[in-house]
């Protein structure tokens, strides 16, 4: 890096345990002090986290804390890299003879030594490593603990994305190494099978160390393990025996046929076909040498033995018998605490960040207080969506996207944690991106620092003026429900998801955020109940309800998402992958699974343009007698041709109202955007035969529609329909008509009077 680089990269980061606390609840925080400088710790209440000076400008609020003060300052590192540990067993000891095996889909053969099973200690250079060589052949490395080390290659380059099946034996009393590489499929002029056989000198050493697949044991740093060697690719029915195996033994330690006797040892043979949601590796052998994977690699993934015939892994597990690792795995950044807060009992609702500050960089580590638990504290409820957050989490689209530039129309801007994601991929990508080896990235984990998940943010995607994305452009709902005076309650998607519809029954209305795009299925019955309630319900943004993900079951703050077929994808899931690990849901579309966004809020996802924002335009139905009280004060025809997101309202991405997918029959469209520039287009979601005239010049498709209707129960919904919405609201102090349309639906919607 050079010395300009250095001077603007970040030098102080965090994350915290939680991301939505009530009064009374503790909130741990972690920090990374790159220089290890002391800092200083505070929090704030976060009001408008926009820095544009068009607009109101940054706005916090400072809140006394127990946190308050200085901190000495320290390294943290992330150590990334997926994995499976067997912990240390006496059956793994004293092995002599032995025979390791597995079936391998490597991904990435020729980027170096990679290990796929080891119990091996590195300081010592003692035991055994099944891996890949440097020239991407497989091989066997065996270490006596003395010095003493020898590989066994098999000499042929393994291709990638085949399956094989790799496996190598070890005979203690003549020393004879065999490496078998055996592929699945057979291609002419391609020479990678092998056999080796060769007798070595090295005995085989036995190191007090775990057994590792996917990568091998460096060093215990704390409470966590340093590991070298990490493997990209899939693994599948590994296997241990303690003697030497013909190949017919070898066959029925994979079919999991091979029993103990005078032929065969049979140490274990792992299933992974076995409690696929969860963290546990099933050794289906006697000896019950359980693992665990850790750094959350991809589960549910096709076995060597996939056919097809079902593509949901609950219904043919025996076929999705494959763990998919990638060097760049991280679940937990597993960072030891600096500092806790016990939310004070008088600290009301809100967005709130520990505020961190050292020389002259700063972060901010965001987090949700709740209402005290059973007391609404209003009858407006914000529910921040975490979710979408989480998925965007540390993308870094316009370093790795070559296409990043023509989505907006315009050069894309790196700043400092653009700069500090490029030189720390240990921190973890989105679900925008894909792992090193190209595969795309399903999970997403909050534990670690989420760069992008900060006010004063600015983002490639934005469009001109603020551009803001995702958490920061949110702020601009709080800042104008605070100039409104408004009372208002956090929520997270988190809490929704997890308690359901009581977590929104105690509030009149509910507003969104400016693009909650990922949702649960809980999440998602929890709306839909609220509704049925007679709850009133604001969208002031776009692209909502879009993405199914699922949230896993046992292990806090990780999210997955598979992109399966259809839909605005930076990556696609392989076919027979679309159902998610955690929960074996079918993965994808909302919209093809039945529930299209505008059977929730009567619009859906139509268009996206990254470069300039435009305006409404009053339809007819804005005359109606039902939508009389939200154009109170407002004699405007054209509607919010004004704002810091792209100088306009309606922007960024567009939803439509569309009675084929599920736009109730009483809904009223009250205005449409229009005149966008030819950066925008259509979603592909809409395009069955790809032809011209589908940009925002030429197509019907490329609008947002303002669309309010009632509900059954006497509630009603009000859409916006973009995610320039809510950069409009400051617009001339709050004296618009964006933010009187949006202040009259608020003001009704509050009212108890049934609509």
């Amino acid at each position: 890096m050079n010395e300009t680089l250095e001077k603007v990269t970040k030098t102080i980061v965090g994350y915290s345990d939680e991301i939505s606390v009530r009064p009374g609840e503790t909130i741990s925080f972690m920090v990374n002090c790159e220089k290890g400088d002391s800092y200083d710790a505070s929090v704030v209440r976060l009001i408008h986290g926009d820095t544009n000076p068009e607009g109101p400008g940054y706005k916090d609020e400072p809140i006394k804390s127990d946190i308050d003060g200085s901190y000495p300052g320290r390294r943290q590192e992330i150590l990334a890299g997926s994995f499976v540990l067997v912990p240390d067993h006496p059956l793994l000891s004293n092995l002599g003879s032995f025979t390791v095996q597995a079936m391998i889909w490597p991904t990435m053969p020729k980027l170096g030594p990679q290990s796929l099973i080891s119990r091996w200690d590195d300081k010592a250079r003692c035991g055994f490593i099944l891996g890949i060589d440097a020239n991407g052949a497989l091989c066997l490395v065996l270490g006596d603990g003395t010095g003493g080390v020898e590989e066994v290659s098999s000499g042929k380059p393994l291709v990638a994305r085949e399956w094989y099946l790799a496996a190598a034996s070890f005979d203690a009393e003549t020393g004879e190494v065999r490496v078998y590489q055996d592929p699945m499929v057979g291609y002419g002029k391609t020479d990678d099978q092998a056999e080796v056989s060769r007798t070595v000198s090295v005995k085989l050493g036995e190191p007090t160390r775990p057994l590792l697949m996917g990568a091998h044991f460096v060093e215990m740093v704390d409470r966590r393990i340093r590991t070298g060697g990490n493997y990209n690719g899939k693994i599948d029915s590994p296997g241990l025996a303690g003697n030497v195996l013909d190949r017919l033994a070898m066959e029925q330690l994979l079919a999991g046929t091979l029993r103990g006797g005078l032929k065969s040892s049979v140490i274990a043979r792992w299933d992974f076909t076995r409690d696929i949601s969860t963290e546990t590796v099933r050794d289906i052998s006697s000896n019950r040498l359980d693992g665990e994977t850790v750094n959350m690699p991809t589960r549910a993934m096709k076995g060597y033995n996939w056919t097809g015939r079902d593509m949901c892994w609950t219904k043919a597990p025996s076929e999705y018998g494959a763990i998919h690792f990638h060097d760049d795995d991280i679940y937990d950044s597993g960072w030891d605490v600096d500092f806790r807060l016990t939310v004070p009992e008088t600290m009301k609702s809100g967005l709130y960040a520990a505020h961190l500050r050292t020389g002259d960089d700063e972060d901010y580590i965001p987090f949700v207080v709740r209402a005290p638990r059973g007391k609404a504290t209003s009858k407006i409820a914000f529910l921040v969506p975490t979710a979408s957050y989480m998925s965007y989490a540390n993308e870094r689209m316009p370093s790795h996207a070559p296409i990043a530039e023509l989505l907006t129309g315009q050069l894309a801007v790196f700043y400092p944690h653009d700069i500090f994601l490029h030189e720390h991929p240990e921190y973890g990508a989105s679900q925008y991106d894909v792992h090193f080896d190209g595969s795309g990235v399903s999970y997403s984990s909050r534990l670690r620092p989420i760069l992008n998940m900060r006010p004063k943010y600015q983002s490639w995607l934005g469009g001109a003026g603020s551009s803001l994305w995702q958490f920061n452009a949110d702020s601009h709902v709080t800042d104008w429900l605070e100039a409104k005076g408004y009372e208002y309650d956090c929520i997270t998607d988190e809490d929704l998801h997890y308690e359901g519809v009581s977590v929104l029954e105690p509030y009149k209305v509910v507003l969104t955020g400016s693009h909650p795009e990922y949702w649960s299925l809980q999440m998602s019955d929890a709306l839909e109940a609220y509704k049925a309630l007679g709850g009133r319900f604001m969208y002031l943004g776009a692209n909502g309800w879009y993405w199914r993900v699922a949230f896993h079951q046992t292990k806090p703050g990780v999210m997955e998402v598979r992109r399966g077929e259809d839909g605005i994808r930076a990556w696609a899931a392989e076919p027979g992958e679309y159902y998610h690990s955690f929960t074996g849901e079918y993965g994808g579309l909302w919209r093809r699974q039945g529930r299209p966004p505008q059977m929730i809020a009567g619009t859906g996802f139509s268009a996206q343009g990254f470069d300039i924002s435009s305006y409404y335009r009053r339809k007819p139905d804005s005359n109606d007698p039902r939508a009389k009280f939200i154009f109170e004060g407002v004699d405007d025809e054209i509607i919010g041709d004004f704002g810091l997101i792209g100088g306009g309202a309606a922007g960024l991405e567009l939803d439509r109202a569309d009675r084929l997918l599920g736009t109730p029959p009483n809904a009223l469209v009250l205005a449409s955007s229009e005149d966008h520039t030819d950066i925008y287009l259509v979603v592909c979601d809409e395009i069955l035969i790809n032809y011209p005239s589908i940009t925002g010049q030429q197509n019907e498709l490329v609008r947002a529609d303002m669309v309010f209707f009632e509900t059954q129960a006497g509630g009603a919904v009000f859409s916006a329909s973009s995610i320039a919405w809510a950069g409009s609201l400051s617009h001339n102090n709050y004296e618009n008509n964006v933010s009187q349309i949006t202040e009259n639906v608020l003001k009704r919607f509050v009212d108890p009077k049934p609509f």
